[in-house]
């Protein structure tokens, strides 16, 4: 279910950059295609990596154009080359066309700190998310949930005290009296009550791919808690609550990344650049897509609260409870805790792995560790720094320590 006021601030993210012009998509695809073949040809000359079920990722995706949705891969995240190296270790019928190029996000604060890296990150397909202070209803998860939303399946359902009946009815009055600029005309079928976007904010003539890494930030632990997960971040929930159709969600589980950049190398200069521990297997393993019933379970539990906290003065936009309510906080925490769990079905499928600490599924146990930098359970130690704790980032233009 969607806000209109939510697709909007998607769509003026998006126009901050000139993505619908052709030589943008032009450029865009040749950034993409140059990075992705680069990373592919020292991938494959210096490592060994090895992807596992492909087929599944080619029949989720086959199945999202056919219906007309969306593709949402998610996948743990073990090093700052997870992304583009897992991008670059598919068959390169993936990096052929710009529209199933991946789309993904990239911490602000990094990603974007000068013009240089600003441009090259957008035409990669990357939105800037900001860690701290910012929360989940920033605009790049806006966008991102517009990028996941087909161009013409705005959906009413913002509206949820109209009777399905009186839809059809309220389209064309939206778009005679009320917006204009929202909607550019009527698509009137039978078995709709969908209408166009007013303009897409970028060139695409299919649906869209959106790859992310919900725990948010690179997670590297000494045994015998190597390759364990954080939790996952409850944003995630949002691009599958909030798009205006339900994408279809593949869960990915990776490991191995973690050897070319290991996070001790994070202050150590020019080493911090050098791949390392040369030869290292990487292993890529695509799960099963969810199922279908399963994500409307949860939309339909989303629709429900719609319904009932709506803000009749802004009935357009996510009212307070909405966005911090227990009851909304809780269904985007078990819908994200639903996530992480596929992904760690796959890792516990991988005989070489031992296997992880429940604990760790746990938000409050990572809350209080971060809080005391690790006092909280001494025998749980990082290989490099915790960069969730906010006084590491003192380096950084957007610290704020007011905040």
């Amino acid at each position: 279910m969607s806000f209109q006021d939510v697709l909007r601030r998607g769509e003026d993210f998006l126009s901050d950059y000139p993505r619908t012009s052709p030589l943008w998509n032009a450029a865009s695809h040749l950034t993409c295609l140059a990075m992705t073949l680069n990373t592919k040809f020292l991938l494959n000359l210096l490592y060994k990596p090895y992807l596992h079920n492909i087929d599944k990722l080619d029949q989720a995706l086959a199945k999202a154009r056919q219906e007309n949705r969306g593709l949402l891969t998610v996948m743990n995240h073990m090093s700052v080359v997870d992304d583009p190296s897992f991008y670059a270790a598919l068959p390169m019928r993936y990096h052929l066309d710009v529209d199933t190029i991946r789309w993904g996000f990239g911490a602000h604060n990094i990603c974007f700190l000068n013009p240089a890296l600003l441009w090259f990150f957008n035409l990669g397909k990357i939105l800037g998310t900001k860690r701290f202070g910012e929360g989940p209803f920033q605009g790049s998860l806006d966008a991102a949930i517009r990028v996941l939303s087909p161009d013409d399946t705005l959906d009413l359902e913002f509206s949820p005290g109209v009777q399905e009946s009186q839809k059809p009815l309220l389209i064309q009055e939206v778009n005679i009296n009320q917006s204009r600029e929202l909607v550019r005309h009527i698509k009137p079928t039978p078995e709709s009550t969908n209408v166009l976007m007013s303009k897409s904010p970028f060139i695409r003539t299919k649906t869209s791919w959106f790859h992310v890494f919900p725990e948010g930030f690179v997670l590297q632990l000494h045994e015998p808690h190597s390759n364990s997960m954080r939790y996952f971040k409850w944003g995630v929930s949002r691009l599958i609550l909030e798009s205006t159709t339900a994408p279809v969600v593949v869960p990915i589980f990776s490991y191995g990344f973690e050897k070319i950049v290991p996070e001790e190398t994070s202050g150590e200069g020019i080493k911090r650049w050098l791949p390392a521990h040369l030869g290292s297997e990487i292993h890529i393993t695509i799960g099963d897509a969810f199922s279908d019933d399963r994500i409307e379970s949860y939309r339909q539990k989303w629709r429900d609260l719609c319904k009932a906290y709506i803000d009749p003065k802004n009935p357009t936009d996510l009212s307070e409870e909405l966005k911090n309510g227990k009851k909304a906080q809780a269904l985007r925490s078990g819908l994200a805790a639903e996530l992480r769990q596929a992904v760690l079905d796959i890792r516990n499928t991988i005989p070489s792995l031992k296997p992880e600490d429940p604990k760790f599924k746990d938000p409050k146990y990572w809350r209080l560790y971060t809080e005391t930098e690790g006092m909280s359970d001494p025998e749980v130690k990082f290989i490099g720094k915790n960069w969730a704790i906010k006084r590491l980032q003192k380096h950084l233009p957007e610290f704020n320590d007011d905040e």
